[in-house]
């Protein structure tokens, strides 16, 4: 006889565990933004001062070389990779890397949008990275740090040559303030507030190389190029996008609640205080798992195991019996359990991927909140299994 197993009594303080938006800063409250230029222009001096020293924070916690140009662009991480690939690409062979979603978005993109002849995709299934090896430096790249929704990252860059021909762009919305970035094997690099740092959604961040800048500069794309994308004038890249002048209007709240989260992040140690908290949530995560028979990781190699969206899977024999309907409904189920006893929020695994959980274990997460909620993990199983089996 099934018996449904006891309640967890401590809840998660903070039980935002989305892979994006985040959860905040801790200690975040709506009066962190009272400093936010409102009601008045982004272009006016107070605005664009903001947007500046949103620029320079970024530069700082995150070590960006000082040659590296800095953009705030619209459309969120996918504006930033669609402006680098439309303005970029085309001049040579073109290879990309898919292991997760976001990185097929980028090969829809290259072979069915900008139909370019000369790609290469170089892909693996969920949970594994590509051969990296295959990574040519006369060519292109176009790759995720870090799979959002497949929960593997590439540990280095080692597999880009240092003598390249190509230019790289890494998108790494899931990777910047939590992973080191190799800036020197890096070309463009773009990110969203809304992950690492738990700001919100609909700005994203360009940052280019001088490599990236020549390219800019030197070759002029086929097709139109929406003024979303237009990054040049006369043959030259406009540097005042790179000083605060953005293209469209930013949200100026949103402004100010990303340079609050930046003060956050200084605070603690900058980046390597963000990389430690990170790295400490995924071992709660890690340690429970090695303890736990009803689940694993996506991914199996540790070396390449994401410590922000850190992506699980059922792997208990009779709920792997089960048609992949059937596993993904009871994985939809743990989700919404754990949502409505507001144990975790948002933990459902993304759309593409194949069934199960993924936890945000960035530095905005407090390490006392991942193991609260891993009681209410082996709950949720438990119980959505004693469903199952009296059904």
């Amino acid at each position: 006889m099934t018996t449904t197993p006891q309640k967890p009594v401590l809840r998660p303080a903070r039980p935002e565990f989305s892979s994006g938006p985040c959860a905040k800063r801790p200690g975040w409250t709506p009066q962190s933004l009272e400093d936010a230029v409102l009601g008045r222009s982004h272009r006016g001096k107070p605005g664009k001062a903001r947007l500046k020293l949103a620029i320079d924070k970024t530069r700082e916690v995150l070590g960006v070389p000082a040659d590296f140009l800095i953009g705030i662009v619209p459309g969120s991480d996918t504006g930033a990779v669609e402006m680098a690939m439309w303005s970029l690409l085309g001049p040579r062979p073109v290879q990309l890397l898919a292991f997760e979603s976001f990185g097929k978005d980028w090969v829809t993109d290259v072979t069915k949008q900008l139909k370019l002849p000369d790609v290469e995709v170089l892909d693996a299934p969920y949970g594994q990275l590509p051969d990296l090896t295959k990574v040519r430096p006369d060519a292109d790249l176009v790759f995720t740090w870090n799979g959002t929704t497949s929960g593997v990252r590439v540990p280095n860059a080692d597999f880009i040559s240092a003598d390249r021909e190509g230019v790289v762009i890494c998108d790494a919305t899931s990777a910047a303030f939590a992973q080191d970035l190799d800036w020197a094997k890096l070309d463009v690099v773009t990110f969203s507030w809304q992950k690492a740092l738990g700001g919100e959604g609909a700005h994203g961040m360009l940052i280019l190389s001088p490599r990236a800048v020549a390219r800019m500069e030197s070759y002029s794309p086929p097709w139109p190029m929406p003024k979303l994308f237009r990054m040049t004038k006369a043959g030259k890249v406009s540097l005042d996008i790179f000083e605060g002048a953005t293209i469209n209007t930013p949200s100026m709240l949103c402004v100010e609640d990303y340079l609050d989260a930046l003060d956050w992040a200084a605070s603690i140690g900058g980046l390597t205080g963000m990389k430690a908290r990170a790295d400490a949530n995924l071992k709660a995560l890690a340690d429970w798992v090695a303890a736990t028979p009803w689940v694993d990781f996506l991914a199996a190699d540790a070396a390449s195991r994401s410590n922000t969206s850190v992506c699980l899977k059922v792997v208990d024999p009779a709920i792997t019996a089960l048609s992949a309907d059937a596993q993904a409904d009871f994985a939809k189920k743990l989700a919404g359990l754990l949502e409505k006893e507001k144990a975790a929020y948002d933990i459902g695994g993304y759309r593409d991927a194949p069934p199960g959980l993924r936890i945000w274990c960035g530095a905005t997460v407090d390490t006392a909140d991942v193991k609260a909620l891993t009681p209410w993990l082996d709950w949720a199983f438990a119980s959505v299994s004693a469903e199952l089996a009296a059904a």
